[in-house]
């Protein structure tokens, strides 16, 4: 990017946020190559190019590669929390996830296909998958024993978990709202409640 281009992205914005937005560009730009259909290619050079940012600036919020491949792994796992946390009902919880998973496949890709090629990612993944079944289970409200609230948690996680990466991965000859039809179906079966916990 010619210095007349770079200077003029920034113009207006304070030095101490501009560190924070060019962190954020290059989050973006992980995203969409973690979660690229063609499979990551993320390399600290893809991921400014992609930016359109200098290294030094990859440099300045990240100390390495596998810092960066976390950072953008979590900031997708937040992002699905943040929409699973907010919802009302089963069919709202699965709707807002299909949104976010589904109809954006890169972020879909990076929570349930990263991890399988990036092992840097294995501890990331294990360390959110409790906040996933404890979110759950705390939505469990008829059931009264904890360990099996946590049981079912962990088995719904684990069936939804391969529903959606076989959904992302076209393995799955069913419309959208077929397939959300059926993780709602699945999770009100299975005596979710979205009441009070």
């Amino acid at each position: 990017m010619p210095s007349g281009q770079r200077s003029r992205r920034w113009a207006g914005v304070p030095l101490r946020e501009r560190a924070e937005l060019r962190r954020d560009e290059l989050i973006a730009a992980g995203v969409k190559l973690l979660g690229s259909a063609k499979g990551p290619a993320l390399t600290v050079r893809a991921v400014c190019r992609e930016a359109e940012l200098t290294e030094r600036y990859f440099y300045e919020s990240f100390n390495d590669r596998d810092e960066f491949v976390r950072a953008v792994y979590d900031d997708v796992c937040a992002g699905a929390m943040t929409a699973l946390t907010s919802a009302t009902t089963p069919r709202e919880a699965v709707e807002r996830f299909v949104a976010l998973m589904v109809d954006d496949p890169t972020r879909g890709r990076v929570l349930l296909l990263a991890p399988e090629s990036e092992p840097v990612l294995t501890r990331s993944g294990a360390e959110w998958m409790p906040s996933f079944i404890d979110l759950l289970q705390q939505k469990l409200t008829r059931i009264a024993d904890p360990v099996r609230q946590a049981m079912m948690a962990t088995s719904l996680i684990g069936a939804l978990t391969a529903l959606f990466t076989a959904y992302l991965n076209d393995r799955l000859p069913v419309t959208r709202d077929q397939f959300i039809d059926y993780c709602v179906d699945m999770l009100v079966g299975r005596v979710v409640s979205f009441g009070p916990s």
